[in-house]
């Protein structure tokens, strides 16, 4: 987007400044706004949206973090959840997977020339006219429950030692529940019954939404694919192992079945 075709807003100014995996706070851990907390270049800025009542989000990349700003902060935008409110929070993750579609959609996928944006969430080849829109890879994620055990598996490419919820993407020409199915089976030779929808969640690393869904041991033992997994099993409330943090909805399911009476 050109400079001169950013409209202005009465509305506060909030500036998202990202490098690689990490985002500028304030001291109190808040997003900047008002006036931007540095020099910022014009070839920086990648994109901009308007939210609610004419408030302006400008979303930067820098090319070196931030570490000697006064009041200021760098941290990973992942830790930022339990800092922000839920709308910045949403918010800077959306502008994160808007800064890492664009540096890979800097070519037309047709005939190789420039890409332009036509919009704050759309660019426009500069030869052939051909548009395109940030795309997202959709997952399952789903807790299957038997009596009052619950299934959890840790999987190879966790960053730490908790354990989570059986999880995959969804696949060309099938559906949420067939995925779902399709998962469980495939990462532990179980058959399941009864699922159902529970919530769903945007998840910008680098480019995700997560959909949870619940649902009810119906056959099978336990054989774990080894190449994802490395240790699985059945947990019931008062043996639980270490589980992964309230920002993700895996914790949301796990917390809602906890919290529910035997």
């Amino acid at each position: 987007m050109k400079e001169s075709e950013v409209k202005e807003h009465s509305g506060e100014t909030s500036y998202f400044i990202y490098c690689k995996g990490d985002i500028l706070l304030t001291s109190e851990g808040n997003i900047p706004s008002a006036v931007a907390p540095l020099q910022l270049q014009p070839w920086q800025r990648v994109t901009a949206i308007t939210v609610g009542e004419g408030r302006e989000c400008v979303f930067f990349r820098l090319d070196s973090p931030v570490t000697d700003l006064p009041g200021f902060r760098m941290m990973p935008l992942r830790q930022t959840y339990s800092l922000l409110t839920p709308e910045d929070y949403r918010l800077a993750g959306k502008g994160a997977e808007l800064l890492y579609w664009d540096q890979n959609t800097r070519f037309c996928g047709c005939c190789g020339s420039p890409m332009e944006w036509n919009s704050p969430i759309s660019k426009q080849c500069t030869q052939c006219g051909k548009e395109v829109w940030p795309l997202m890879a959709v997952a399952i994620i789903v807790r299957v429950t038997r009596s009052d055990e619950i299934l959890l598996v840790h999987a190879r490419n966790f960053h730490g030692d908790f354990y989570g919820l059986v999880a995959g993407f969804v696949e060309t020409g099938e559906t949420l529940e067939q995925c779902v199915e399709r998962e469980v089976w495939e990462e532990t030779r179980l058959r399941i019954t009864d699922i159902r929808y529970f919530a769903s969640q945007p998840w910008p690393f680098p480019c995700g939404l997560m959909v949870g869904f619940t649902a009810h041991y119906a056959s099978g033992d336990i054989h774990l694919q080894r190449q994802e997994l490395s240790r699985g099993g059945w947990f019931r409330r008062d043996n639980m192992p270490t589980i992964p943090d309230k920002a993700s909805i895996s914790r949301w399911l796990m917390d809602d079945w906890l919290n529910a009476k035997e």
